[in-house]
């Protein structure tokens, strides 16, 4: 091929012969890095979830549990490796952290609108007066059947019967406001159907279990014996177990919000239960000790028998307003039937040609007294709420501070 007149030649050097560049460039500095030398790791956020909650801040605002937020992040392509990289096991468990950590819609209306959320409006003592309520409305109806003791014995049933039906609208009122409320929802029906028998055996039962024992009662004739000091000493307790559980509640938002994850969360929150519940405990054996020195003790296991079934009734409303009534309704059912099967095995032992089936409960009656019977049957189900509450309350949707949807959707 001829050059034309006037050009230069134009040569390809080849690849060996091409120019380096300039010492000072990155890509020389590239070169001369050590091979055996691992490039520095990517610093990522310290909270890596919080970018996910910007991302789908509507989404987990207008959820109603934590479900709805896992079927729309697998709908969004989130998976459990891509759940993994925000340091959770699986997307239900990135779910339940976004559930709880987003504020919900309505709180954000009520916000917008100028007004405080609707349990803030309430007047901290209007709230406090209904915890007070119940132990009012039971020392008072105490002194009413004792201002009635000359009275006709129908006068006295009377006055019993109506500050009994006064007494339990006033612990519906304050189960219903306050740290007492419950939040997730409704729960198994037959959970007041085990909280009456319960609190009526602590009342009655003793009274009932010794006269069965020795061939009574002698119906319609036996006036039935009501327990004072331990009626007196369970409704005083609302308050001091509505402010336990506030102090429950706070201490674990507060851990939730500057937990990194569920495993720092649980590790953090688990203490708190067992803390709360010695702390009512004290309480209420306090209020024993008072009710017992002003209407007189029933017995040496009557405290112990009604600080268990005090205890039982704090952890189970404590698992209920956190999003497990189905495991408050099975504690209280438990110790409902333990305590209606030692009334049945007196009275089946009662039939002819049947063996002495009552004789666990004689014994243990004869050792203890009759309320060694709740006592036993409260502190197993106590035991076994507790145990329960320690694996059940480490999640971020139990301490959600807003309303959430059923329970069905939590996991312990």
């Amino acid at each position: 091929m001829s050059t034309p007149e006037g050009a230069v030649p134009h040569a390809v050097a080849p690849p060996t012969e091409r120019p380096a560049p300039p010492a000072d460039r990155p890509a020389d500095r590239a070169a001369e890095r050590p091979a055996d030398r691992p490039a520095p790791p990517r610093r990522g956020p310290a909270d890596p979830v919080r970018t996910l909650m910007h991302r789908h801040q509507e989404l987990c605002a207008r959820a109603v549990d934590a479900l709805e937020i896992a079927a729309g992040l697998e709908a969004h392509g989130v998976t459990d490796r891509t759940a993994a990289r925000f340091r959770h096991r699986d997307v239900f468990s990135l779910a339940e952290e976004l559930y709880a950590r987003v504020p919900r819609a309505d709180r954000d209306t009520a916000a917008a609108d100028g007004r405080p959320p609707a349990p803030a409006r309430r007047s901290r003592g209007v709230r406090a007066a209904l915890q007070l309520l119940p132990g009012a409305v039971c020392a008072a109806t105490v002194a009413a059947v004792a201002a009635a003791d000359t009275a006709p014995p129908a006068v006295r049933a009377a006055a019993g019967a109506a500050g009994t039906v006064l007494v339990a609208l006033a612990v519906r009122l304050a189960l219903r406001s306050g740290p007492l409320r419950r939040r997730h929802g409704g729960g198994p029906r037959t959970t007041v159907l085990w909280f009456c028998w319960t609190a009526g055996y602590a009342v009655w039962g003793d009274w009932l279990l010794a006269q069965l024992l020795t061939g009574g009662p002698d119906l319609p004739h036996a006036v039935p014996r009501a327990a004072v000091a331990t009626a007196v000493a369970l409704t005083c307790a609302l308050a001091p177990a509505a402010g336990c559980a506030h102090w429950y509640a706070r201490h674990a938002r507060r851990r939730l919000a500057t937990s990194r994850g569920l495993e720092e969360l649980a590790a953090r929150v688990r203490p708190l239960l067992p803390a709360a519940t010695l702390l009512f405990l004290a309480a209420l054996v306090a209020l024993l000790l008072g009710a017992d020195a002003a209407f007189g003790a029933a017995g040496p296991s009557a405290p112990v028998a009604a600080g268990a079934l005090g205890v039982l009734l704090f952890l189970a409303r404590l698992l209920a307003v956190h999003g497990f009534p189905e495991a408050a309704s099975a504690g209280l059912a438990s110790a409902a039937a333990a305590e209606y099967l030692a009334l049945t095995l007196v009275l089946i032992a009662r039939l002819p040609g049947v063996p002495p089936l009552d004789a666990p409960v004689a014994a243990l009656t004869t050792a203890a007294g009759t309320a060694a019977v709740p006592a036993l049957a409260c502190t197993a189900a106590a035991l076994g709420l507790l145990g329960y509450g320690l694996r059940a309350l480490t999640g971020a949707c139990a301490h959600s501070p807003a309303p959430a949807g059923p329970a069905e959707g939590h996991r312990p």
